[in-house]
């Protein structure tokens, strides 16, 4: 029966995988970013998106930085 989950499971990653990588292959168009002062960034939409995920994870690891560094209390009981 775990056989058969997990094969569901694998069937399904790969399902999501072919879909994300068709969307990305039929959104590599490049796109271009304007900035302040008249200055540009030209990139294929794809490398946009992974940018911006890549950035708000380092955001999101950031905020999270005071919880995993902070001395628990319970040390030593």
């Amino acid at each position: 029966m775990t056989f058969l989950i997990k094969l569901l499971v694998w069937l399904l990653r790969i399902l999501v995988f072919i879909g994300l990588l068709g969307l990305a292959v039929k959104n590599s168009g490049p796109m271009e970013l304007r900035f302040f002062l008249d200055q540009a960034w030209t990139a294929p939409v794809s490398v946009v998106i992974l940018a911006v995920f890549a950035a708000g994870v380092a955001v999101g690891l950031t905020a999270a930085l005071g919880v995993f560094l902070r001395p628990s209390s319970r040390r030593g009981h």
